[in-house]
Formats: structure tokens, C-alpha cells, sequence
């Protein structure tokens, strides 16, 4: 029986022989069902018109995503360490060539996910590459496709490998979690953020929402509290959830002024231009 996956956003369900009645993340306010409606396809019908690019950033850092575009856009990550590979997020189509050509690469030690927009095809890929799941255990009630090989972490940080340390921050889902690699631009450090830290369209500032397609912003304190979460963490580059949403250079700085800006905003402080 198929897998499938739902065509907004790549959540992939249980195999079954007719498609789920809905897609349960989908449904919730955090992401939408199209106007057009619920939509359902496999892996197998996704070979036939896509495949997987690949995009060097820096050494060690490699984007990976799909074209053409499929779901929500999502671009995973692979972080190539000295002690081992790290998948950080997790987009829905896998085929043969990507996993050849990641294990040329070295294969993955480890898969992290920021949050449940990002769960998608995980078990395929953990299967592909035997390599365990690193979810936060605050979002497991969003796992459609359970397994085995799911580690589910608690607490406000997990050390995966030398010097690469998810970071909960919460915000966007109670569990939101950020990577941060110390090794990573030239030693400068370098923080992988799906969309929990939202890289903006001018790439001069990050932004934090509860739900992006729809507008819902997050509180004062949660804010706050993804601030207070980074603080500890020196990193010069940050990799938002697309392609081409990057801060190259003198990210914290960038993180930290976002932060003030954000709660000055909520708060009613008013803006240099008076209003």
C-alpha cells in the first residue's frame, strides 16, 4: 500500500489504500489547506516530475531542495562536520541520485527538525541513510508517521556531535528548535533556523510568528524567550528555510536587534520617525 503525502505542505501518513480524509497539519492555523482543496500524491508519482539541487554555501554547509517546488518550499540542510553528517530539516522528496550523492558526501550521522512543517518524509529518510530523528518531545503530538528510529529530546538543548547543539526556543511551536554549529563560518559559528528565526525579504532582519501563511504573531514573552534562548550562542551566519534566505554576516547582531525591534512593535515604543 502507498505512503501518501499531502501535496501543501509534504506531511507524509501511514500507508493505507485510500489518502487520509485530511491532513491534520494542514487543518491547524498554523499552516492552511489550499483553495482548492486537499491534495494527495506519493513518492513515486513525485520521481516522475521532480528531482533534488543542490546548493554549496560554504564548506560544510549544503542546501538541498526540490524542484520544481513542491509543499510549503522547505530546503533541508546537510552540516558536515569531523565527527559526522547532520540533516537539519527534512524536505519530502527523496530519490535514488540524492542518496547516492549524499553518501558521497558521507552519508548522514543524525536528522534534526525544527518543527512538525518540517517532519515530511523523515522515516524515508532515516531509513535511507540509518540514522535516528531528533524531534522535540513538546511537538510529538504533530508525528503522522511514527517509527522506531524517533529520538525525542527534552529539556532546552541537545548536544548532537562536537560543537553542533540544538536549541529550543519555542515561538512558532511549542518545540521549535534552531541548530547551532561553533565550527561553522570559518570558526565563526553559523545557526540553521528553518523559520523559527524568519529570515525577512530584505535580509537585514529576522521575524517570529506563530503562523506565517496567516498572519498570527507571537506573544511579548515568547519572544523574549527565543531571545533569551540565543543569547548564550556566537555565530556570524544564518540559514532561514528557502534558498535565498540568508544573513551572511554578523547574524547575533542581526538576531538581537530583531528581538527589541519585535517587542518594541507589540509593546507601543514608538519609532525614531515618531509614530
Amino acid at each position: 500500500m502507498p505512503s501518501f503525502l499531502c501535496t501543501a505542505c509534504g506531511t507524509q501518513y501511514p500507508s493505507s489504500e485510500k489518502p487520509p480524509a485530511q491532513c491534520v497539519i494542514c487543518e491547524e492555523e498554523r499552516q492552511y489547506v489550499p483553495p482548492t482543496g486537499q491534495g494527495w500524491t506519493t513518492l513515486d508519482q513525485l520521481k516522475v516530475t521532480r528531482r533534488n539541487s543542490f546548493r554549496q554555501y560554504e564548506p560544510g554547509i549544503t542546501g538541498i531542495g526540490t524542484e520544481p517546488q513542491f509543499g510549503i518550499g522547505q530546503r533541508a540542510i546537510l552540516v558536515q562536520t569531523p565527527h559526522g553528517n547532520i540533516l537539519w530539516d527534512c524536505i519530502a522528496f527523496l530519490d535514488e541520485a540524492t542518496i547516492s550523492i549524499i553518501k558521497g558526501l558521507g552519508g548522514i550521522k543524525a536528522i534534526a527538525i525544527s518543527h512538525p512543517h518540517f517532519y515530511t518524509t523523515n522515516m524515508e529518510w532515516s531509513r535511507a541513510f540509518n540514522a535516528p530523528v531528533y524531534l522535540h518531545a513538546a511537538d510529538k503530538m504533530w508525528v503522522q508517521n511514527p517509527h522506531n528510529d524517533i529520538e525525542f529530546w527534552t529539556g532546552n538543548t541537545e548536544t548532537l556531535l562536537p560543537d553542533v547543539t540544538l536549541i529550543r526556543t519555542g515561538g512558532h511551536f511549542p518545540g521549535g528548535t534552531v541548530l547551532h554549529w561553533g565550527k561553522g563560518a570559518n570558526g565563526k559559528g553559523v545557526v540553521c533556523a528553518g523559520d523559527i528565526l524568519a529570515v525577512t525579504t530584505d535580509r537585514k532582519w529576522v521575524s517570529f510568528l506563530r503562523s506565517y501563511p496567516n498572519w498570527i504573531p507571537l506573544s511579548a514573552h515568547e519572544v523574549e524567550a527565543i531571545g533569551r534562548a540565543m543569547a548564550p550562542y556566537q555565530f556570524e551566519t544564518l540559514y532561514g528555510h528557502y534558498f535565498d534566505r540568508i544573513i551572511p554576516t554578523n547574524a547575533k547582531t542581526v538576531v538581537e536587534k530583531s528581538v527589541q525591534r519585535y517587542l518594541d512593535n507589540v509593546n507601543g515604543v514608538a519609532r525614531p520617525d515618531g509614530t
